[in-house]
């Protein structure tokens, strides 16, 4: 999503919906974001999960010391105590380990949901140990860049789409889903404004 891709969805963004077009220009458009693609961003994730950023950071500089080239076979390759020494969970070097063994099974291929609809995409993931449904559309949101991705799981997308919406609670996910629907195709870009929102709401 690049600058010009994120003024263009938040124009037609406000245009639908009259509490985006109230809230867009107190708090401007948010930053475009983007990871790379593959199977060293799925190993990232796994090793992300229930850890905060910096955390998650140490590990993944320890295991890229570890293997230098982060791919299926070398994962495969390299023993479960070298992962747990790196400070993997043995759950997480389970997964790992999983994700690798389906990789060179052919039975998933991190490079080829770029050729997948965003459902077929979403089930080709959730299909493996470790990913649900929210680290799907996160992949597809910021790795393969798909539009109209909204992960109604996130609990600070719904904080904030109930604030924008005035509401006395946070909706719960299919209410979230509900309430964005007339957002497509850009629901991705609307998903970009509420984390943006949520850091800097106007009191």
């Amino acid at each position: 999503m690049t600058p010009d891709t994120i003024k263009e969805a938040m124009q037609a963004l406000a245009s639908a919906d009259r509490d985006i077009g109230r809230a867009y220009p107190l708090v401007g458009a948010p930053a475009p974001r983007q990871r790379d693609q593959g199977f060293a961003t799925f190993f990232s994730t796994i090793v992300s999960q229930q850890l905060s950023t910096e955390a998650a950071r140490a590990i993944m500089s320890r295991v890229n010391t570890l293997l230098p080239e982060l791919h299926a076979q070398a994962v495969m390759d390299v023993e479960g105590q070298a992962l747990r020494d790196a400070g993997l969970s043995w759950r997480k070097i389970e997964y790992a380990k999983g994700l690798a063994e389906a990789e060179l099974a052919g039975t998933f291929s991190a490079d080829g949901l770029e050729q997948l609809s965003d459902d077929e995409a979403i089930a080709a993931i959730t299909q493996l140990r470790g990913f649900g449904r929210w680290s799907a559309e996160i992949y597809l949101m910021f790795s393969l860049k798909r539009l109209d991705i909204f992960p109604a799981d996130d609990l600070a997308l719904r904080v904030a789409l109930g604030r924008l919406k005035g509401m006395d609670d946070k909706p719960t996910p299919r209410q979230a889903r509900q309430l964005v629907e007339h957002w497509s195709p850009w629901r991705s870009v609307g998903s970009l404004f509420l984390w943006h929102y949520y850091r800097g709401e106007p009191l």
